[in-house]
Order: C-alpha cells, then structure tokens, then sequence
C-alpha cells in the first residue's frame, strides 16, 4: 500500500493547493479551477503520448472489451473522440496523469485522505462547428457511477492549451451538487451519449425549479497548465469547437479512498454494470474491487 512518502511534493507544488477559502468555495459552487499544475513540457509529452495512441501505440490491451466502453477509432470518422481507459493502455499517458500534486489537489477539495484513479477519458474535439458529437448536454457524473457508495467524486478536466468558450470549454452549473434531484427514472444510470439532448436539457431545468435555483452556466476559461475540477453531482456540458484548433483534453475522474463497490439495480430488477465491473479483481466478498491498483491506481495519500 502507498505511504506518503511515495508522493512527495515540492514547496512550488505545496503553494498551488487550494486554500482553506477556496476549498470552501468548491463546497458552495461545486467546481474549482485551479492554479498551474502542469508544466509546458508535460503538456507537450502528453500530447504527443496521445498522437501516438491515437495511430495505434498501446503498452497494452484491456482484457475484454466492456460493454459500454468509448473507444474512438479512425473509422468513426472526424467526430468527437473518447477514448477510456488509457491511463491503462499508455504507460507514458499514465505518467502524467498519475502526477501527485492532481491527487492532492483532489484530496484537498474532497476532503479525503486518499485519491485513486476511477477512469481517464481522452477527449478530442475537432474544429468542425457544425458537428453534433462536439456538444455534449447536460448532466453529471454520479448518474453513471451508481455502483459507487461516495458522493466525494469528482473529475478533473486537463486541457493541453489554453481552453476557453470559441474552443468548447467545460461550462459547468453553478451550485447545483447541492439541489435535491427530481426521480429521473429508469434512464438516469444510461450514460448522455445514449439519452436526448432536448430530455437532458429539459431535466436540467425542471431540477432548478424544484430546487428554487436559476441555472447559472459558468464556462470555464482554462489557461494552459490549468485544471478544472467538479464534483460528481454538479451538472455540466461543453458547447461546440468554433476556433480552427482541435480540442484536447482528458478527463481524469478520481476516487477518494472510501469509495467501493455497491449493487444498484433498477426498477426492473436489473443490475446496473459500471466498465469496471468486468475488469477489475474481485474482492473477497466477490464483489469488483475499486481499489485494483492495475485499472485504480492510488495517485495520492494525505491531507497535501
């Protein structure tokens, strides 16, 4: 098991966590944008990372393909790609996410004395304005992770440049990790690529009534190095790519150390089956282990 000295951080690094003020303003708002994390050089070696991932370099393959896994491949033309899992599949992708100071940063906001990796997601955004693929509806992350017990998750979005709103940024809706939630149904585990856009757009407003709120859109205009962090349950979206650059970025959704397995099942009497589920090692109760260091990787231990 990784001890604190495994994840040393520098004095430089120690001044970029967040501040008591501003882990308190996460709490409130439920998004953080953070101060400088990476360095142009990891940047730039992440991207060329994705380059070659993207022309087929893998270090290895998953096991079996999971049924519901976002694996974009040349074929599928000039949409937006995802691509999960490749903090797996990429040594060298891996080495830059798997940095410390993201860990500590997440550990701050989350309070939690531990971050693992839950999933990493390359994302690209092609500068193609009318491309519907490139605007992603709203919604949040908890609906997917139902087979998670934490409501401590939370998802750093790691662009390689500067990203603001020509490009698409992440927009979140402030506040709204606190509302109550209106019963979204038997469709609230199915992921957004497989719902309606009008549906998702039409759920947002109908939660901020019922919880008194405005939707106030907040994008998230992220200089190069930057991160924007939010928590599992705040609501989120990205419009579409008018700049003549591609959008890149991984979303690198994290862990705090409690965070395990929980059957969930829907109305029907269905299980609902998270990627994870057919991937990684089982526990000694059988259940999926979220802790598996091959696929969850430990990246932080520690108050930062």
């Amino acid at each position: 098991m990784p001890t604190l000295t495994e994840f040393p951080l520098t004095d430089a690094e120690r001044e970029a966590l967040p501040t008591d003020e501003e882990v308190a303003a996460y709490a409130e708002h439920g998004w953080y944008l953070s101060r400088r994390l990476f360095t142009d050089e990891e940047l730039d070696t992440l991207q060329a990372a994705t380059e070659q991932y993207y022309r087929g370099r893998q270090d290895r393959e998953l096991p079996l393909r999971p049924p519901n896994l976002a694996h974009w491949e040349p074929a599928h033309g000039e949409v937006q790609r995802h691509n999960d899992y490749v903090h797996y599949e990429s040594d060298a992708i891996a080495a830059i996410l798997r940095k410390p100071l993201i860990g500590a940063v997440a550990a701050r906001l989350a309070e939690a004395d531990r971050i693992r990796v839950f999933q990493a997601t390359l994302i690209y955004k092609p500068p193609v304005a009318e491309e519907p693929s490139n605007q992603v509806p709203w919604h949040f992350d908890r609906h997917y992770w139902q087979t998670c017990s934490s409501e401590r998750m939370l998802t750093a979005f790691i662009p390689f440049h500067d990203c603001g709103e020509e490009m698409g940024t992440i927009t979140m809706v402030d506040g709204s990790h606190r509302w109550r939630e209106l019963d979204a149904g038997e469709d609230s585990s199915r992921h957004f690529a497989h719902r309606d856009r009008g549906e998702l757009e039409q759920l947002l407003s109908e939660n901020a009534r019922f919880n008194g709120q405005e939707v106030r859109k907040i994008p998230m205009v992220i200089p190069r190095g930057h991160v924007s962090f939010h928590h599992c349950r705040t609501y989120h979206g990205s419009g579409a790519n008018l700049s003549g650059a591609p959008r890149r970025a991984v979303s690198l959704h994290l862990q705090d150390g409690d965070n395990h397995y929980r059957r969930y099942q829907r109305a029907d009497g269905s299980d609902v089956v998270y990627n994870h589920d057919v991937l990684v090692r089982r526990t000694p109760q059988g259940q999926p282990d979220y802790a598996d260091p091959e696929f969850c990787p430990t990246i932080w231990t520690g108050q930062g």
